[in-house]
């Protein structure tokens, strides 16, 4: 809910919403109210996704409402400096006055939201997604569509976060407060990367991959997402398949972070304790 509507003004706008998309009313009829929503997107007063009680919830009206903007906006040619763009959506503007830094040609689209302090390098942050102050989204990283990434977050060189747009009820990727990404990792498919996680550089991590704690007497599996301040790093596991036994992806969760006042001082002990590449 945008700060400066009330709950009767949300709800009317939701339903507005909901009923376009699941083609109730006609799109033409929720123009107004789709636009206005990507603004307060873009704006940071309403988000795809928030926590409540400790667990994601997502704003499906939201993610409609984006999927609805594709609809209704057609392709124009834009220009910012000496780079042409084709594209029905606008990159986001007044950035300054936002208090984010985008690094040439990095780039932030209309309806994503940096919050003050965020640094973009040649990066690319994608409509629905928040990003968290004191976060870097570093060179060729990408956070995908309506991905949530917390405060303080590195993105090393070349991550990639996936978007999640449909179905409108799905998770999108969430990477919570003060993770660490290493760099050509890829995190998709609505997978939550709790606070002060260290992933280690080129693990892949969608729904499905194996998470699986190699610090106790026996392996522990989980999937989908990777406990807080866990370290993470790439690994495989043997499976039979018709030809033969072969070693397919798994994620290896082989300590975890120390509990410290410096988180600096924390990600620098787990990365030289456990010898994590990034």
């Amino acid at each position: 809910m945008s700060q400066e509507e009330s709950p009767r003004e949300s709800k009317s706008r939701e339903s507005i919403i909901a009923a376009a998309y699941t083609g109730e009313a006609e799109l033409q009829d929720a123009a107004d109210a789709v636009r206005s929503t990507i603004a307060d997107l873009d704006a940071g007063t309403i988000r795809v996704a928030e926590k409540i009680g400790g667990e994601w919830v997502v704003n499906q009206w939201i993610k409609q409402a984006i999927m609805l903007y594709f609809r209704i906006s057609g392709l124009e040619t834009m220009h910012v400096g000496p780079f042409e763009y084709h594209d029905k959506i606008p990159v986001k503007t007044n950035l300054a006055a936002a208090g984010i830094r985008v690094v040439p040609p990095g780039m932030v689209r209309y309806g994503a939201y940096c919050e003050p302090g965020v640094i973009v390098m040649p990066g690319y942050v994608n409509i629905g997604a928040r990003v968290g102050t004191g976060s870097m989204v570093d060179t060729w990283a990408t956070v995908g569509s309506c991905a949530q990434i917390g405060t303080n977050v590195h993105l090393s060189g070349g991550v990639g976060i996936g978007g999640v747009l449909e179905p409108a009820g799905a998770r999108p990727v969430i990477v919570e407060d003060g993770a660490f990404i290493g760099s050509r990792s890829i995190i998709v498919e609505g997978t939550v990367i709790e606070e002060g996680a260290v992933i280690g550089a080129n693990t892949t991590i969608t729904g499905s991959t194996p998470i699986i704690d190699v610090t106790g007497s026996e392996p522990v599996e989980i999937r989908g997402r990777v406990p807080a301040n866990a370290v993470v790093v790439p690994g495989t596991r043997p499976k039979e398949f018709p030809a033969g036994t072969y070693n397919v992806q798994c994620a290896l969760i082989i300590g975890s972070r120390s509990a410290s006042t410096d988180s600096k001082t924390s990600l620098n002990d787990a990365l030289r304790t456990f010898e994590v590449q990034v």
